[in-house]
């Protein structure tokens, strides 16, 4: 019987290369295919009759073409610390170092995520390195390390160009141009007594064209306190143009004392003022406990001029707050849920710019600088019918109420249980008659709450979770989502805990086996986080 001989097997039975030309085996390989398509050998190409020969020796070669592996980036894990995910990336090239000192989260607060931002600050695309708040200063204090490093000449290669923010809409409004909205309103939601002052706040898009999904976010831009806009003016000199000088700097970040700011300092001070300045700009955990006005205040008397200080500082930067509304309930409008920061340190009443400027500083109509951040993943399940659980304490209850207003707009049929957690019952149960409304009627199915102190021992919402690990479990073999939102230093990471203990007791799982299931679940996208 005749043989016939496959692709491999003639090539390897007819060679056009002798075996003494100074080639490895690829070289010797290519060329080979190469030569074959010229004399019309096909049968090498694996081809169909009537391709030309040179095309039928390439395609030969090229028959099985290689399929390019996903980069591994096994520091994108925010379980895991800055310091071990710098030890992961070490070996890698500078945007992969740089990506490793973000948060891990891939929130979007910073207009990107957490690869392509690096990667824009790689390609010097972006230059601000203090968009990651979810890492704050730990992560922009790396950031600005590995950008120094290179800019001293270490050897580093971007490996990825081109980086694009993600935040776009249809009508042109975006991070770098924001929609001037107007306030409608903003209400306190805590009672009298409480230790917060939390603010529903009600923001007009109605001739904006802006859209928005459940669970995205609005970018806000805010501006400072005028009261300590004229502080710091008070520390300078001026050039006889105050009032355009304060409008620059109500829109400047004032809570940083960068390095051009010391660098300016440093230049126009001497003796021990100048070394004072020299000190602070080497340490940098004592620069981080610094703002503008402390260190200009460390001097007796004016040595920066107004001018020069505007020039020393960057723009503030956008505060992303989850939208607390549907569309589909509030037409031409978007809601926000906003406590108020406010806080003494170092003798001085330190405030929250964009937090202060809705409880303290803008009325109704004034304008307010928005945009929509829109969510990766974080939003209601496609199907009604499908369970949701949703752990959302403080403010972090705002996209749930989102959620729960998409349902009923849309009739969905699917279990809702929320879990809300706060200080006090009687002055911090935020959207309180909102949601026992919510319970009357059906739309929520469970709510379980932990105001931790309403008794002498704290309980809070992972508390709940582990109380009620069995039905929590039950609702997830079930198809249901899990979705958290609030903070992300200790919330967020007690609720994920939580989540992993009640999964490996009342699923009978090892410790590896939970970890397994909440990664399915997070691949399946049914581990949603929004955190910050």
């Amino acid at each position: 019987m005749n043989k016939v001989m496959n692709t491999k097997e003639l090539l390897g039975a007819i060679s056009f290369i002798p075996e003494t030309a100074p080639f490895d085996g690829e070289q010797r390989a290519w060329l080979n295919g190469f030569f074959a398509g010229l004399t019309g050998i096909e049968e090498v190409a694996g081809i169909a009759a009537g391709n030309t020969g040179l095309a039928g020796g390439v395609a030969g070669l090229v028959a099985e073409p290689e399929v390019e592996e996903e980069e591994d980036f096994p520091w994108h894990d925010d379980a895991i610390e800055i310091d071990q995910r710098m030890e992961l990336a070490k070996d890698r090239p500078h945007d992969r170092k740089l990506m490793a000192a973000m948060a891990q989260l891939d929130c979007g607060s910073c207009g990107y995520l957490c690869q392509t931002y690096a990667e824009a600050i790689a390609t010097g695309e972006e230059s601000n390195l203090t968009l990651c708040s979810p890492g704050g200063k730990e992560t922009a204090r790396m950031l600005k390390k590995l950008v120094k490093e290179v800019s001293a000449g270490a050897s580093a290669k971007p490996s990825s160009a081109g980086a694009t923010a993600t935040t776009t809409d249809e009508a042109g409004y975006s991070r770098k141009n924001p929609y001037p909205a107007k306030l409608i309103k903003s209400v306190k939601l805590t009672g009298d007594g409480s230790a917060k002052d939390v603010r529903h706040v009600e923001i007009d898009l109605s001739s904006s064209d802006l859209s928005y999904d459940v669970g995205d976010a609005l970018g806000v831009y805010p501006t400072n306190c005028p009261e300590l806009v004229d502080e710091v003016l008070g520390c300078c000199h001026t050039n006889g143009q105050v009032d355009r000088t304060r409008e620059s700097l109500m829109v400047k970040d004032l809570s940083t004392a960068t390095d051009e700011l010391m660098e300016a300092l440093i230049e126009r001070s001497s003796g021990a003022l100048k070394n004072s300045f020299e000190k602070l700009a080497a340490d940098d955990d004592q620069l981080d406990e610094v703002d503008v006005l402390d260190v200009l205040a460390m001097a007796d008397q004016k040595i920066l001029a107004d001018t020069d200080l505007v020039e020393a500082l960057p723009d503030l930067n956008a505060r992303l707050y989850s939208i607390a509304s549907s569309l589909r309930r509030h037409q031409g409008q978007v809601h926000l849920t906003v406590g108020r920061v406010a806080y003494e340190k170092n003798g001085r009443i330190r405030k929250g710019v964009a937090s202060t400027m809705f409880s303290d500083r803008v009325a109704p109509d004034s304008e307010v600088r928005v945009f929509v951040q829109a969510a990766h993943g974080f939003t209601v399940p496609q199907s009604g019918d499908t369970p949701m659980i949703m752990v959302g304490p403080g403010t972090g209850i705002a996209p749930f109420v989102s959620f729960l207003q998409e349902r009923e707009a849309v009739g969905a049929k699917g279990d809702n249980w929320l879990f809300f957690g706060d200080q006090k019952s009687e002055t911090d149960f935020l959207y309180a008659d909102q949601l026992t409304e919510y319970q009357e009627n059906g739309l929520l199915t469970r709510l379980d709450t932990a105001f931790s102190r309403d008794q002498a021992h704290k309980i809070y919402v992972q508390d709940r979770m582990r109380e009620n690990g069995a039905e929590i479990f039950k609702w997830l073999q079930a198809g249901g989502h899990f979705y958290v939102c609030g903070d992300a230093s200790r919330m967020a990471k007690d609720v994920d805990k939580a989540l992993h203990d009640v999964i490996a007791e009342h699923g009978q799982m090892s410790e590896d086996e939970a970890k397994n299931y909440v990664k399915n679940l997070s691949a399946e996208n049914r581990y949603c986080r929004d955190v910050y």
